[in-house]
């Protein structure tokens, strides 16, 4: 399967001319007709559950998980040099603090590690459901018929336009 620009998936703008207007009219007339078409088809409604389902969690897995572990060991990391040796020492006096803490001042410092771990994990969310958005199969059905339909257009105005 080819990459196609969103351009190339997109119908001509309208030139103020009235057969063109009937065209483009005609091409998302045929869009949404198709599209109602194809969300009977239990088939391509599993494919987008499924869809849905594994994109959902590809966004929730990159913005809690890996965003937060990553900026969690690499922002430390760089900031000691490159060097673990450097960063192990600055953690553990803090550890030990954190260990020999009151029951309390450890319940708030998990607190805030929690609130600090879910609003870096909200903020890439946000960004990475901006820049990423969900592709639905029943959008890619209707490009791939579109293509085809506007094939036939061509096709069938090719000779109208021969004639004199």
């Amino acid at each position: 399967m080819s990459e196609q620009s969103p351009e190339s998936l997109v119908a001509p703008r309208s030139s103020g001319n009235p057969v063109d207007d009937d065209l483009l009219e005609a091409y998302w007339v045929e869009r949404q007709r198709y599209i109602q078409e194809i969300r009977k088809i239990p088939e391509i409604r599993r494919r987008f559950y499924k869809e849905l389902l594994i994109y959902a969690l590809r966004r929730i897995l990159w913005s809690f998980l890996f965003f937060p572990v990553f900026i969690a060991f690499w922002v430390p990391l760089v900031l000691s040099g490159f060097n673990p040796v450097i960063l192990v020492q600055g953690l553990m006096p803090r550890l030990q603090e954190f260990l020999e803490a009151a029951p309390q001042t450890q319940a708030a410092n998990i607190e805030m590690l929690v609130v600090a771990w879910l609003s870096i994990g909200f903020a890439f969310a946000v960004f990475d459901l901006i820049l990423t958005p969900f592709r639905s199969p029943y959008t890619y059905e209707a490009d791939v018929h579109m293509r085809v339909w506007e094939e036939l257009q061509r096709e069938r105005q090719a000779p109208l336009a021969k004639t004199p």
